[in-house]
């Protein structure tokens, strides 16, 4: 088993569909006993440039640990997913369960009296 970091960038649109995307892939994971460590929902977010004319997305962000074979189902389930903008899949030598600079400076902003989102 090997550990991954999974970015996912989600059409705008698709807000309701959001927690049966994280269901579906979390038990993809888990029934090929793989391991979540961390899922982080990052919220709708500005694009740095435009993607299929969109401006904003919803962002994912995924710590897992998969074997190879599960990693190429997820790959191929990705690719061919509507509303996943992009994705991507990085590969990670230890286990990350802190939170992300993502949900601190979120956290941070709370603090402040600002509304963002929570980490998984």
């Amino acid at each position: 088993m090997r550990y991954y970091e999974i970015v996912l960038i989600i059409h705008p649109d698709s807000d309701n569909q959001i927690d049966n995307l994280v269901n579906y892939y979390s038990e993809i994971i888990i029934n090929s006993t793989g391991k979540i460590h961390r899922l982080e929902n990052w919220g709708r977010r500005q694009l740095a440039y435009a993607i299929k004319n969109l401006n904003k997305a919803y962002y994912l962000l995924l710590n897992i640990e998969i074997s190879k074979n599960i990693l190429d189902i997820l790959d191929n389930d990705f690719r061919f997913n509507e509303i996943i903008l992009r994705y991507l899949i990085m590969r990670t030598k230890n286990i990350i369960v802190d939170p992300s600079a993502m949900v601190k400076k979120k956290d941070d902003n709370n603090q402040e009296g600002n509304n963002s989102t929570v980490c998984i």
